[in-house]
C-alpha cells in the first residue's frame, strides 16, 4: 500500500475561526439587578469560562429574571432578545 494512504488523514483548520469565552444567561442571574456586567467582572467572579484574554459572547442557556446592563463581544440573538425583555441592555464592545 503506498504512503499517501497509510498516513493518517488530518481535517480542515479554519483561519478566520474566532474562539469565544462563552456565559449564559442563568449564571448572569446570580448577579444582582443593575449590575454592569463587563468581561473583567465575570473573570473577577470566576463566572467566565475559557482563556484569558479571549472574546466574551452571551449564549441563552437559562433564564434572566432582573434587568442588567451586560458588555460583550457577541450576543446570539435568543439571548439579546431575553436580556431585553427582562429590562435589561446589550452593548457590543469591540477588542
Amino acid at each position: 500500500m503506498r504512503l499517501i494512504r497509510r498516513l493518517p488523514k488530518i481535517g480542515f483548520t479554519n483561519p478566520t475561526r474566532i474562539d469565544y469565552a462563552v456565559v449564559n444567561l442563568g449564571t448572569l442571574d446570580r448577579l444582582p439587578a443593575g449590575t454592569l456586567v463587563t468581561a473583567a467582572l465575570l473573570r473577577e467572579k470566576a463566572l467566565l469560562r475559557g482563556r484569558i484574554g479571549l472574546p466574551v459572547k452571551v449564549l441563552a442557556v437559562g433564564e434572566l429574571s432582573h434587568a442588567l446592563t451586560v458588555e460583550a463581544h457577541a450576543f446570539s440573538s435568543t439571548a439579546k432578545a431575553k436580556i431585553e425583555a427582562a429590562g435589561g441592555s446589550c452593548k457590543v464592545v469591540k477588542s
